[in-house]
């Protein structure tokens, strides 16, 4: 029932999910909307220090300068590469809506699944951006210019980056089948997630903290990846690194 509202609410927006518009405007204000919260934390932090306590490294300051500059960027790949690449998917696959919600169920099902595949996809793509120098060089530099993160680096990578990433996220969905409800909720919490891996703090709340047996890496582990660059490659959790032998941890 709650699912079907949910939908049902959706849907009375029929109009603005069939625009072109759409998926970059949904993906921009969600990730700007994450990435608020850690924002007014960095801005706090030099006159709290009790907020300090909870950043991973407390030496690290975040200024204007390199906010502005990492949001400038992240704007300018949405405008330049993201866009014009929604406009010819709006035009090669309009969006088709059906009326009924998934079940509570399936829906869980599918968003671990996507999340799943995701982890598995970007883990390959990464650990490759890595160990082939050329890769690294041309097409991943960009996004390790900061070695102490912050949720606005999340998005501070090159175009070939971008658009690998959204394609993951993108086709994961369809390979899988999912209703356009599941689609929309794992796009949410991919971009949390992601956004909560380079937030630069360890909050008593952080996902990695709420799942078990360190199944999910979550901020320390990928900031202890932009710190040492040779280890924790997958993005979320934490299996794909344990069996390649790349996981570090930061007692290690």
């Amino acid at each position: 029932m709650l699912l079907q509202s949910l939908w049902d609410f959706i849907l009375g927006y029929n109009a603005c999910l069939r625009s072109p518009f759409f998926p970059v405007l949904f993906s921009l204000s969600v990730y700007l909307t994450f990435c608020l919260p850690f924002v007014v934390l960095d801005l706090l932090s030099p006159r709290l220090a009790w907020i300090r306590t909870f950043k991973i490294q407390q030496k690290s300051h975040v200024s204007w300068t390199m906010m502005w500059s990492c949001l400038a960027h992240s704007l300018y790949n949405h405008v330049v590469f993201l866009f014009p690449l929604s406009v010819l998917h709006w035009f090669w696959r309009p969006a088709s809506f059906i009326a009924e919600a998934p079940g509570t169920l399936r829906l869980i099902w599918d968003v671990v699944a996507c999340l799943l595949l995701f982890d598995f996809q970007y883990f390959i793509w990464h650990l490759l951006h890595h160990k082939v120098p050329w890769l690294y060089r041309t097409f991943h530099k960009v996004h390790h210019k900061h070695t102490s993160t912050f949720a606005l680096t999340t998005e501070y990578s090159g175009a070939w980056e971008t658009l690998s990433l959204g394609f993951f996220a993108g086709v994961n969905p369809l390979l899988l089948g999912c209703h356009p409800l599941t689609e929309m909720l794992f796009y949410v919490l991919n971009i949390w997630l992601s956004v909560e891996d380079h937030c630069g703090y360890d909050l008593p709340w952080s996902t990695h903290r709420l799942v078990p047996f360190g199944l999910y890496g979550g901020a320390p582990h990928h900031d202890l990846h932009h710190l040492k660059f040779k280890s924790n490659y997958a993005p979320y959790f934490t299996h794909w690194d344990r069996l390649f032998g790349t996981l570090h941890k930061h007692s290690d």
